[in-house]
């Protein structure tokens, strides 16, 4: 990761941190966010991270892609693109967007956005 621009590497190092830690143990997500804007399907919720408000006990994720970039104010925008199994469901593709600040020298996520890749053929 040497030759990697420092960004790709602090967003690369964050996004495997934080779905490693989202599929073993929920509860340790909390310390990565800092009060946040998280939009989840187009609800925006403001606070602070809730585990309990997820309707899953199990859930497997697979990164097939990332991009990061560094943001004008010293941020790094970061996407995510793969798939997730949750509990019994069938497997569906999903999108996550996160803008990663260096507070207190530590890298925390102050927004989050997560969507379904879901399409309606109808």
């Amino acid at each position: 990761m040497g030759d990697k621009p420092i960004w790709e590497q602090i967003g690369s190092s964050f996004v495997q941190h934080y779905y490693q830690l989202f599929d073993t143990d929920r509860t340790q997500l909390g310390s990565i966010y800092v009060s946040i804007c998280l939009s989840v399907l187009s609800t925006l919720m403001q606070g602070h991270w809730q585990k309990s408000s997820l309707p899953f006990t199990k859930i497997a994720h697979s990164i097939t892609a990332q991009d990061h970039q560094p943001t004008p104010d010293s941020c790094i925008l970061s996407m995510v693109v793969g798939q997730l199994k949750a509990d019994d469901d069938p497997i569906m593709g999903f999108h996550q967007s996160f803008i990663l600040k260096n507070i207190n020298e530590a890298w925390v996520c102050t927004n989050d956005m997560f969507r379904l890749a879901l399409h309606n053929f109808g």
